[in-house]
């Protein structure tokens, strides 16, 4: 596929075009999908353990905790929560997707990966590439904080997954603004939440939360800031829809919608190798729906003034909104 000199609204390879129809005939190849899902891991693990993660290792280290971490799995779970349908596919190469303990186990290290990734070609090792992707979206946050008129003082990070997104942020709006805000971590996972409270060392979060996020158990106003960080992407339209009218409503009026995620119009995203966005596919089942979502308009949809769209590093933007005042 021959490099764009345009920015086109999505990729190629996603929605409804040939080659997008091609990819998923071949994922539907349930003997190539397997084979797919195999070497997409394989491809993660490789690039971590060559850029200074040291992903297995990681994994032991957890896995020699796992009698705590299911203690704490079955304390964290919400045992009359029932799981969306679309939470229920295979993805990223976990036949039971996020619910399972080597999904969990892998997912600090899978995240650093995606970061490395962000700057192709840099010499970035380690947490670096993460590091700087947080950054990013720190700053494109920074200028909405200003305006914000005070002090953010409950945060949400909706799909926190292993809680990395969560302390990120935390840190961040702490460092800026003197004072640590009430910040709580929400997911569908159990698996992933009882690592992230082992990860939260110094019990910096107030609460790791198994919920929806289609409905999620707060009163109406309870936050001044929202954070959906690499989550949209893996969701069905209507799913997206549903969290941001829920993220409406227990935002406060003058509170902050902070989304980042894959840029659809990003040239790195678009030409990326057959290869690589053919492995991608096999292992995001809602890739389609969300290289086709029109995510500026299910913004304003929901009620918010979208703020702000910027490229946040090479392949993701932020996306910034206000619930408007009262």
């Amino acid at each position: 596929m021959a490099p764009s000199t345009t920015s086109a609204p999505k990729p190629a390879w996603a929605g409804d075009d040939w080659l997008s129809r091609l990819v998923n005939g071949l994922i539907n190849i349930r003997p190539l999908y397997g084979l797919m899902k195999w070497q997409a891991r394989r491809v993660m693990i490789r690039t971590a353990e060559r850029n200074g993660i040291p992903w297995r290792a990681n994994v032991q280290t957890l896995q020699g905790t796992i009698a705590d971490l299911e203690r704490s799995r079955d304390r964290l779970t919400d045992p009359k929560l029932i799981y969306p349908d679309y939470y229920l596919k295979p993805f990223h190469a976990y036949e039971a997707g996020n619910l399972c303990w080597l999904a969990a186990l892998e997912a600090a290290s899978a995240t650093q990966v995606v970061g490395l990734r962000a700057w192709k070609g840099e010499p970035l090792q380690g947490t670096e590439g993460e590091e700087k992707l947080r950054r990013g979206f720190h700053e494109a946050l920074a200028p909405h904080l200003e305006a914000h008129g005070g002090p953010i003082a409950r945060v949400l990070d909706v799909g926190c997954s292993v809680g990395l997104s969560t302390r990120s942020l935390h840190g961040y709006l702490t460092d800026r603004q003197g004072t640590a805000p009430t910040t709580f971590g929400l997911d569908l996972s159990p698996h992933m939440l009882a690592v992230a409270e082992a990860l939260d060392r110094d019990r910096a979060i107030a609460r790791w939360i198994h919920s929806t996020a289609e409905a999620m158990p707060f009163s109406t106003g309870h936050f001044d800031l929202v954070a959906l960080q690499f989550i949209v992407h893996e969701l069905p339209q209507r799913a997206t829809r549903a969290i941001l009218a829920e993220a409406f409503r227990v935002l406060r009026p003058g509170g902050i919608l902070a989304i980042t995620d894959n840029n659809p119009k990003s040239p790195v995203i678009q030409n990326l190798p057959p290869a690589l966005f053919v492995l991608m596919k096999s292992t995001e089942p809602w890739s389609d729906e969300f290289y086709t979502l029109d995510m500026e308009g299910a913004i304003a949809e929901a009620g918010f003034e979208l703020r702000s769209v910027v490229p946040s590093d090479p392949r993701h933007r932020a996306l910034v909104a206000v619930k408007p005042a009262a």
